[in-house]
Formats: structure tokens, C-alpha cells, sequence
């Protein structure tokens, strides 16, 4: 019992290890990438009870009850739909064995502690996370830009085709035009693959 208050005192109950790329196949997240869709794993935290699977595309948690139970939760979370926010790390302090990695997904707060040693991995982890973060942003406010634009364009337009003389021969026209311009615009700004990111701060 005293052994059991101790660790949740230090914060051992659950803390994750991350978990090495040849050992991915070994894990249980493993079997819900989508392999044949081009998805891979990038950064892997494994606790007693939770996986945190980050691919190009999505976060897998496999969501334990407890580390007695082996009873889990799958949920996936894509980063499209689900934007990335308020990412932040927590260092360890002088008797803490854990470091904490917290960030916002969609409406969900995720906090995962790891075990401090692996600081140097989860740096790169927060880098990731913080980097699409931003870009998610900043594709955001461009997407509204680009919609602003069309509104502006459309309504221009139909002023001009006011006096009798249409600058677009028909409103079929202009309704296709707008379309295509702005599903261009959709495919710009909303990333849903972030495996360049990945690549650029995961230290294989």
C-alpha cells in the first residue's frame, strides 16, 4: 500500500516510455495505422495502461481504465479535423521522475508524463506538435483570406453584370469558377498529412 501511495506521490503510477521504431510492430497501436493508406507511426509513448500512437496523420490512444485492466478504449483523433493547440512541456523537477507533455486536440487535453530520461525525445515531440500547431493557424487565416477574396470577387462581379453586359456569361459559370477556386484553396490549407514536420524534428 505505502509502495503504491509513493509512486502516485512521484508520479510513477503510469509514466510512458517512448517507444523505439524497431519495436513498433510490437505494440498493440500498431495494428490500427493505416499501413495501406500511407499512414506511419512517428513518436510512440507506451504507459501500463495507454499507447499514444502520433502518425502523419492522426494520434491513436489506445485509452486504459487502469494498468490492472486490460480492457481499452481505441480512439483516433486526425489532425484535420482535430487541430493541434496550447502545446507545452513541463521539465522535471528535482525529485520528479516524469516530464510532461500537454497539448490540445480538437476540444480534448491530452497530458502525458514520460519518464525524464527521455527528455531529449519528447523535445522533438514538442517541436512536432508546436510546428503544427502554428501551421495550422496559419492556414486558418489564409483559408479566410481566400474565402474573403471569393466574396469580394463574386460580389464585384455581380455588379458588373448589373448594367446588362455580365462579365460572366452565366451564373453556372461563376458558380463553377467560384468552386474550383475554392476547393484549390481547401487543398492548400488544409493539411492532412504532416509527415514532413515529422520527418523534420523526429530523430529516428
Amino acid at each position: 500500500m505505502f509502495g503504491k501511495l509513493a509512486a502516485d506521490a512521484l508520479g510513477l503510477s503510469d509514466v510512458g516510455s517512448v517507444i523505439a521504431p524497431a519495436d513498433y510492430d510490437k505494440v498493440d497501436a500498431d495494428d490500427y495505422v493505416n499501413h495501406e493508406d500511407q499512414e506511419k507511426i512517428f513518436f510512440l509513448i507506451k504507459s501500463k495502461s495507454d499507447e499514444y500512437c502520433f502518425t502523419n496523420k492522426a494520434l491513436i490512444h489506445l485509452d486504459g481504465t487502469s494498468a490492472a485492466s486490460k480492457k481499452r478504449m481505441l480512439r483516433r483523433f486526425t489532425y484535420a479535423a482535430n487541430p493541434i493547440s496550447n502545446v507545452m512541456l513541463e521539465t522535471a523537477g528535482t525529485i520528479d521522475m516524469d516530464v510532461e507533455i500537454k497539448f490540445r486536440l480538437g476540444n480534448r487535453d491530452y497530458s502525458i508524463d514520460v519518464h525524464k530520461k527521455q527528455l531529449e525525445q519528447v523535445k522533438d515531440l514538442y517541436k512536432a506538435l508546436f510546428r503544427i500547431s502554428e501551421m495550422q493557424h496559419e492556414n486558418e487565416l489564409s483559408l479566410a483570406h481566400a474565402k474573403t477574396s471569393l466574396d469580394v470577387a463574386s460580389t464585384t462581379l455581380g455588379r458588373g453584370s448589373a448594367g446588362g453586359a455580365p462579365v460572366v456569361e452565366s451564373f453556372k459559370e461563376l458558380n463553377q469558377a467560384a468552386f474550383a477556386w475554392l476547393t484549390g484553396a481547401q487543398q492548400k490549407y488544409w493539411v492532412k498529412d504532416f509527415g514532413a514536420v515529422f520527418e523534420r524534428y523526429i530523430k529516428a
